[in-house]
């Protein structure tokens, strides 16, 4: 569908459409019954959901257009066309456009802020000022809605970590979520490993998060710990076998990045583990990073940025660490790598 720039140029311009299109598919069941393990024809579609078929003809025509939905049809009759869908679209659309969060109304928010002032702001004229967005965070108000949108995302990291378990993880381990938001992150994995004690290392205005967590979660702070600091201007805490950094090091300039992993080398033991989980620099994730970009250019504030997964190697390298892995396959890339 994408194969020319005139192609893709009329995909966007009426990608509001092609989204209602894809969410009204997703409520209505559609996806699930087009991923099934046969064709699904369009006289079993429209009985199963209950829906016009001549209407419902045409939505397909649109999810087809999209490159979505592949249809087989032998005669003009409606009825007889036969339509799947292509793999993983309905964990797609789950994932992009599932429930209404928090992030997507800062979505709304940065499009009214900047939507047709392009020019203006690379001109260095308009600015997203820092009454709208400041950065870093600096009151409680902003922490708060900042970590909790960040808690949304969670699922496909858990399922990244799940993936890797096996290398990951040991019975008995003391890990530290540096940066680790409101605790979520460290509530699912100390539920998922019930010998593993978890702390959410981050700035003490969060504690009260982190608290709430716990109290949601059901487990006692000597589970789900919280240690209070600023990793900007401290030293790391030490007494742990792992430390995460979990869509943390790509908000800082690569400096800061380098510097947290050189605290996090003299942090750890010998044979302490150190994990990143990032989205990196691909075509997908940068695809799935528009938004955040594209709000960025209004912000001068936040180096917010994705980067390639071998300069992250190379910065754990630089650290001192050794058996550095990338560990793919799940939806997050995670690097890992082990202080000598």
């Amino acid at each position: 569908m994408t194969e020319s720039p005139r192609a893709l140029l009329h995909l966007l311009y009426n990608g509001a459409k092609a989204v209602d299109v894809v969410e009204a598919s997703l409520q209505l069941g559609l996806l699930d019954s087009l991923e099934g393990p046969a064709p699904i024809t369009l006289a079993e579609l429209s009985a199963r959901h209950s829906l016009v078929p001549g209407r419902l003809y045409k939505l397909l025509d649109c999810l087809e257009s999209l490159g979505l939905v592949k249809r087989e049809q032998d005669t003009d009759a409606l009825a007889s066309a036969r339509y799947s869908a292509v793999p993983g679209l309905r964990e797609a659309a789950q994932a992009v456009l599932g429930p209404q969060s928090r992030e997507r109304d800062r979505e709304k928010f940065a499009w009214r802020k900047l939507h047709g002032r392009l020019p203006e702001v690379l001109r260095g004229q308009h600015s997203i000022s820092p009454d709208d967005f400041d950065w870093p965070l600096r009151t409680p108000e902003q922490l708060e809605g900042f970590e909790t949108s960040m808690a949304v995302g969670l699922p496909p990291i858990l399922e990244s970590l799940r993936q890797h378990a096996r290398h990951l993880w040991r019975d008995g381990m003391r890990v530290l979520d540096v940066g680790g938001g409101d605790g979520s992150l460290a509530a699912h994995l100390t539920r998922e490993h019930p010998t593993a004690r978890v702390d959410v290392y981050n700035l003490p205005a969060t504690q009260p998060l982190v608290e709430r967590t716990r109290e949601r979660f059901d487990l006692g702070p000597a589970r789900l710990g919280f240690v209070p600091g600023d990793f900007l201007r401290e030293p790391l805490p030490g007494g742990y076998d792992v430390l995460m950094f979990v869509r943390v090091l790509h908000d800082w300039s690569a400096q800061t990045a380098q510097h947290l992993l050189k605290s996090a080398w003299a942090a750890l033991p010998s044979g302490g583990r150190v994990i990143i989980c990032e989205e990196f620099r691909t075509g997908e994730r940068l695809a799935a990073q528009f938004f955040w970009t594209y709000f960025l250019i209004g912000v001068d504030s936040c180096v917010s940025r994705l980067r390639e997964v071998e300069l992250y190697q190379r910065m754990l390298q630089e650290a001192g660490f050794e058996q550095t892995r990338v560990l793919g396959g799940g939806p997050f890339e995670l690097v890992t790598a082990v202080k000598p």
